[in-house]
């Protein structure tokens, strides 16, 4: 009887030992990842990204295409924004913000998606996985689990992130961004991962792009731009310990603008007028910045200076003091509003 039980408990320890070792190791995984993204010709993903950066949490649905080498179409829409949806797009041409019912867009001189984390771009994902010598690893019964610094060029208040992978297809499920102090900031989920996409010839093109909010939509938004009269004129709830000194109330030939000054510890200055729709398709502003997600809005932002569109109103925040991770909190915190 003894031998018997000695027989079994020695079965099972193989067995354990066994499983253990078809368990891959984070090299393993990381070499699998590498090696998934080489072949891969495109992806169609959805997710949906809660930001929690700004005074209340923002929440975006993001339609993401990619496809070899370098073209991207990440589409983001905001239920509290409808009117404001937003296309950032990568082709031959460069990059781009478009916001296809004011038929505005911005060209950046960029390296983007390169240049910063994106956490909602595999490829980037995969970036600071293996640039991160220092990452964390850890496998449950479904995931591959990724702990590892982030890439933020203008904010240092995301320094980490963490990264959820499909056991079996190495596809991202969720990644969570975290402050200093590890609380979760950004949540993006994804709903669905097709690796085998199939393109049309234009579907990153500007112009199909542009055109992707029906002529329908864009007439009604100009009917209502032209009812509402008054401007709506919002305030930041963060100033950089200064104060606001003078508002200067000017009328221009496309409507109202407001000139909000601020002095203090660091000067600033935030104008806003209302955002006109554009009749044709012209063309793009070029910026010589980088794309901010401002969590409400994704904007342009210089070292000097962001601009951007929200509710309506086309916002220029600028200021020769405040570092860019204080023109990015200012930004964020614009949301105070009052009628004129």
């Amino acid at each position: 009887m003894k031998m018997k039980i000695s027989g079994l408990l020695m079965l099972f320890g193989l067995v354990i030992v066994l499983a253990a070792c078809g368990e891959k190791t984070q090299e393993d995984v990381v070499a699998d990842l590498k090696e998934t993204v080489e072949k891969m010709d495109g992806y169609k993903a959805k997710a949906e990204m809660n930001m929690n950066t700004g005074q209340e949490q923002q929440t975006f649905q993001i339609n993401i295409w990619h496809k070899k080498d370098d073209m991207y179409r990440v589409g983001l829409s905001n239920k509290s924004d409808e009117k404001g949806n937003q296309i950032i797009l990568k082709n031959d041409d460069g990059v781009f913000v478009l916001t296809p019912a004011l038929n505005k867009s911005f060209k950046f001189q960029s390296e983007w998606p390169q240049n910063s984390s994106q956490p909602y771009l595999y490829q980037s994902l995969i970036q600071d996985i293996e640039k991160d010598k220092e990452a964390e690893f850890e496998v449950t019964d479904s995931h591959y689990v990724f702990k590892t610094k982030t890439n933020y060029q203008s904010n240092n208040n995301l320094p980490y992130q963490e990264i959820y992978l499909d056991k079996k297809s190495l596809h991202p499920t969720q990644v969570k961004v975290l402050d200093k102090d590890k609380n979760a900031l950004v949540d993006v989920s994804f709903s669905s991962f097709d690796s085998k996409a199939s393109f049309k010839d234009d579907d990153f093109s500007m112009k199909k792009n542009m055109g992707s909010e029906e002529s329908e939509e864009a007439e009604e938004t100009a009917a209502i731009t032209e009812e509402q009269e008054a401007l709506t004129v919002f305030y930041p709830s963060y100033m950089a310990g200064a104060e606001l000194t003078e508002k200067k109330e000017t009328s221009t030939e496309t409507g109202d603008r407001v000139i909000l000054t601020f002095e203090g510890e660091k000067n600033f200055t935030l104008v806003e007028e209302k955002a006109q729709i554009r009749t044709t398709m012209a063309t793009p502003n070029e910026v010589e910045g980088e794309i901010v997600n401002l969590g409400f809005a994704v904007g342009a932002i210089t070292d000097n200076s962001i601009e951007w569109t929200h509710n309506g109103v086309d916002f220029m925040l600028a200021s020769e003091e405040l570092t860019k991770e204080e023109l990015i909190e200012v930004a964020k915190s614009v949301q105070r509003k009052e009628v004129k």
